[in-house]
């Protein structure tokens, strides 16, 4: 890897003590070298109306996030999991970013983890925000698959990941994450690619 991979980040929660955007900020940590990490804010875009969209097109937020996901070389996202679910913030983004025309998800590499304070992690937040990002065209890192449960006891009271095994977890999603980038842009983009 001779050159920067930059990776646009989206968390899946808007509030200011969010697990979610504090594991993106230790991502932003523990990125490989020559990996650079953004994390995009949420908070500006509105909900989604497809009269707005036609009479003045894409808010300015969502237009900037359209095209800072299509300069990527990858997409990672951090969910908290309600009802059974990925988040209606997260949801909301999704649907105005799919718009046409050209919409960003189409061959983009993607992973996705999630952070709860439940024991299970969130992972049923994965279970249904992955097929949405794959029925968008979006190239879904299979696995390892990070979900981190208990999470009051992972980050300190700054809001850091204090948790050493968690950390070890993350350094390594991360490495699976570029290593899947770096296999579809070997492979092309249209390939279908095997699990690392």
């Amino acid at each position: 890897m001779s050159e920067t991979v930059r990776i646009l980040a989206l968390s899946g929660s808007l509030r200011r003590g969010s697990f979610n955007t504090a594991a993106l900020r230790a991502c932003c940590e523990l990125a490989p070298q020559q990996v650079r990490i953004e994390i995009a804010p949420l908070r500006d875009i509105p909900l989604y109306d497809e009269d707005l969209r036609e009479r003045t097109g894409f808010p300015a937020p969502v237009d900037r996030l359209r095209e800072q996901i299509r300069a990527a070389a990858g997409l990672l996202i951090a969910t908290p999991e309600y009802n059974h679910s990925f988040s209606g913030v997260l949801k909301n983004a999704i649907d105005w970013i799919s718009r046409p025309p050209n919409q960003p998800f189409a061959d983009k590499p993607a992973a996705v983890f999630s952070v709860s304070p439940g024991i299970t992690g969130g992972i049923r937040a994965q279970w249904a925000l992955k097929p949405v990002l794959s029925g968008l065209g979006a190239l879904v890192l299979p696995r390892p698959e990070v979900a981190i449960g208990d999470a009051r006891t992972k980050f300190d009271d700054a809001g850091v990941l204090a948790d050493e095994a968690t950390r070890e977890r993350l350094s390594t999603f991360l490495r699976a994450f570029v290593n899947w980038i770096e296999r579809l842009r070997a492979g092309g983009a249209h390939q279908k690619a095997q699990a690392p």
